[in-house]
């Protein structure tokens, strides 16, 4: 099962979509208000949700729990190679319980070929522990619960809880990361400071589609040695563009 965000974006209509387009248009000035700043954000997700519609979450799964495990598996990793291995690993392993029993050396034999394997490995079963102990075998919701999971970052926390409990969230990656500054957004380096960033220019019900749009977009259009800005449909809006 492929689970669907529910966060998109709509503007009412195409003279109004065109209006805010025109009003985003980034300007000579060296720094833009946080009001300027914010409408611009507002028309980059209104052409990504027409770019990309719906977000889907690539990782293949059945349900929280295997969402979880797929996403930590990611790390440094693509997609594609995680839905190799996560069929034979989960068929092993189908919850938490059965995963805390498992032993470093079965976790790693069936993750071999996805990178930190060894670490990751380590992560996985020490996270199933943690749910058992902790959540009484279930993936919890909150944040501050979420991050206290080992190999749960707030990346992969976001992640869960836009797809899985459909609670707004900003999963500041690497490709979100690279073009929330290409493109104007942020100027910080740290990941928790980019999405505190994006959560103060776009609304709430934004935040989960936005970052995930943004990270197709850098691995299809906007790449990190040379982006392809005379494809890109959000060159009239990025100060950045060649």
């Amino acid at each position: 099962m492929r689970a669907r965000a529910p966060f998109g974006f709509a503007v009412e209509t195409e003279s109004a979509r065109d209006d805010l387009l025109k009003s985003a248009q980034p300007t000579a000035r060296k720094r833009e208000t946080l009001a300027e700043k914010s409408i611009r954000a507002h028309a980059l997700a209104a052409r990504l949700a027409g770019l990309y519609g719906d977000v889907e979450c690539p990782l293949i799964h059945r349900n929280t729990f295997e969402l979880l495990i797929a996403v930590m598996l990611s790390a440094q990793c693509t997609d594609a190679a995680v839905n190799k291995v996560t069929p034979a690993l989960f068929a092993r392993y189908p919850d938490p319980a059965a995963l805390a029993n498992a032993s470093i050396s079965d976790i790693e034999s069936l993750i071999r070929t996805l990178g930190l394997f060894r670490a990751k490995a380590k992560s996985l079963k020490r996270c199933a522990e943690q749910l058992i102990q902790d959540f009484a075998g279930a993936v919890p919701s909150a944040m501050d619960d979420l991050t206290r999971l080992a190999g749960v970052g707030r990346k992969t926390a976001n992640v869960i809880r836009g797809h899985a409990f459909a609670i707004p969230g900003i999963a500041v990656d690497t490709h979100c990361r690279r073009l929330a500054r290409r493109l104007g957004l942020t100027r910080q380096q740290d990941p928790a400071k980019i999405e505190r960033d994006l959560a103060r220019i776009l609304a709430p019900p934004q935040w989960t589609g936005f970052s995930h749009r943004l990270i197709i977009h850098g691995r299809r259009v906007c790449y990190a040695r040379k982006p392809n800005c005379a494809a890109c449909t959000l060159s009239a809006l990025c100060p950045s563009k060649s």
